[in-house]
């Protein structure tokens, strides 16, 4: 258990029967009444934010999350194969768990998954990949410092927007947070 003045950024705690990651607090105290603890919490299996404030002193369950190393190996269907780096072991994920992370899976990428509790519940790529571009409409000279973009398509067949002198086979650094382009690799 763990009480108000114990929270940190990244502790997970069960609120309502939830599980919630702490990604903000600050301690308020209004003029009048006793102090409140102000927090942004993200639920661990749905991703939404929230906002709450909790009475000073109250006190939650502190949640067991862990990571392990995992590859991703094939799709099956529409599920996701991986394989356990220390065990061998491997597991079959239904993409609904994975979420937008299976716009960027490539066979035999080292992820990290995360399990609350020995249930697996979300995946962790690496924040910058080297991805090739597989589709594009050819570019034009001069378009080096223009601010317009296109749409390409990545290896994994995710769609992108990229400058306009992306062109095929080029291999360009993408944000898998947020699905943009970085730059050239």
């Amino acid at each position: 258990m763990v009480s108000t003045s114990g929270f940190k950024n990244g502790l997970n705690i069960l609120v309502d029967g939830e599980p919630y990651q702490i990604i903000w607090f600050q301690n308020h105290k209004p003029g009048k009444g006793g102090a409140v603890m102000r927090t942004k919490l993200k639920h661990l299996k749905k991703k939404g934010i929230i906002e709450r404030t909790f009475k000073s002193g109250e006190k939650f369950e502190i949640l067991n999350v862990t990571r392990r190393k995992k590859q991703f190996l094939y799709k099956e269907g529409k599920n996701y194969n991986f394989m356990d780096m220390n065990t061998y072991e491997q597991i079959t994920v239904p993409p609904e768990v994975l979420g937008r992370a299976t716009n960027f899976l490539k066979e035999n990428l080292g992820v990290d998954t995360v399990y609350l509790e020995n249930e697996l519940i979300d995946i962790e790529l690496p924040v910058i990949m080297i991805m090739e571009i597989t589709e594009a409409d050819p570019g034009i000279k001069g378009n080096s410092v223009s601010n317009t973009t296109k749409i390409a398509k990545l290896e994994t067949g995710t769609s992108i927007r990229v400058p306009l002198f992306v062109k095929e086979g080029d291999k360009v650094k993408v944000d898998t947070r947020t699905g943009e382009y970085v730059g050239r690799a």
